[in-house]
């Protein structure tokens, strides 16, 4: 019998030796809104520090919402730590507005750059890190440009859009109800100009109801292809083939505004980053799988042009 015990506890050791994390994790507060995760790998004195800036929504430093559970974030920053690079993940301001029960109507799409911005500085003037990268998903993508401009030591867009947001919600919203598009370009016409309207079909209020007007006019003023042609650093583009929100396409309008911009084109990467083998209905159940893997192409992109 205690030969037995000798056999199991050997096992129990060992697991827990095979699952002991390759890094330091910490809770950190950088400003009144802003909470997130730091990931410090235990084997490097000074690493590389990347800087995960999320989509849109009321997304959170894992890269979930309410409804959608999926770690996608936080699968990469444990990726990206476990290849020996430190990891900085933080929620949404707009997250703990809503824990609580404080949500600022008047929240603009500047603040969320002014917030990745103070973010960048706050690890900057640390000065431990050899360099620190940021890496925008989505909606970050224009986020991180715009906050690593002269600061930050390197730009990694994942399903960043190349067209402005006004241009990218007419043609969505013209593939999935044709009789809407040219109501969604009317509307969008008015927003780019700095004005509010409030002559819009009911079934686009969603997307432009009138507390959410002065967001996407701020958001509108920004064009990312011109955004990414003041970036004088390494720039990494990258996006999936399955992506079902922001086409192959805008990851090429960014490269050709950036010639010394690497483009990676993930084959069946979807847009929260997993690998998708089926149709578009595993790929959009896969937005609440959090059991699902990261693509492996991905990590290897990001940390072989992360360490070059």
């Amino acid at each position: 019998m205690k030969y037995y015990l000798v056999i199991i506890s050997v096992l129990i050791a060992s697991l827990s030796f095979a699952q002991e994390k390759t890094y330091n994790e910490e809770d950190i507060t950088v400003s009144k809104w802003i909470d997130g995760t730091l990931l410090s790998p235990k084997e490097t004195s000074k690493p590389i520090l990347v800087i995960i800036i999320a989509g849109s929504g009321p997304t959170n430093r894992d890269g979930n919402q309410n409804f959608l559970q999926n770690n996608s974030l936080k699968k990469l920053a444990e990726g990206l730590t476990n290849n020996g690079i430190a990891t900085f993940r933080y929620d949404k301001r707009v997250v703990k507005q809503i824990r609580q029960g404080n949500v600022d109507d008047n929240t603009k799409f500047d603040d969320f750059v002014n917030d990745a911005s103070n973010v960048l500085d706050f690890f900057k003037e640390k000065e431990v890190y050899s360099k620190i990268y940021i890496v925008g998903h989505s909606q970050g993508s224009l986020v991180g440009m715009l906050a690593a401009k002269d600061k930050a030591d390197g730009f990694v867009s994942l399903a960043g859009a190349g067209n402005n947001i006004g241009d990218v919600l007419v043609e969505q919203v013209s593939e999935m109800a044709p009789k809407l598009g040219e109501e969604t370009q009317r509307v969008v016409t008015i927003l780019k100009t700095g004005q509010t309207t409030t002559d819009y079909p009911a079934p686009l209020a969603s997307l432009f109801g009138p507390k959410l007007q002065p967001f996407m006019i701020n958001w509108m003023a920004y064009n990312p292809t011109d955004v990414l042609k003041t970036l004088d650093m390494p720039i990494l583009l990258i996006n999936g083939t399955k992506d079902l929100q922001v086409s192959v396409a805008e990851a090429e309008l960014l490269k050709a505004a950036n010639k010394k911009a690497t483009l990676v084109i993930i084959k069946n990467m979807n847009h929260i980053l997993f690998e998708i083998e089926g149709d578009d209905l595993e790929n959009s159940k896969s937005y609440n799988e959090s059991f699902r893997q990261l693509s492996s192409q991905l990590l290897k992109s990001i940390t072989d042009f992360i360490k070059s």
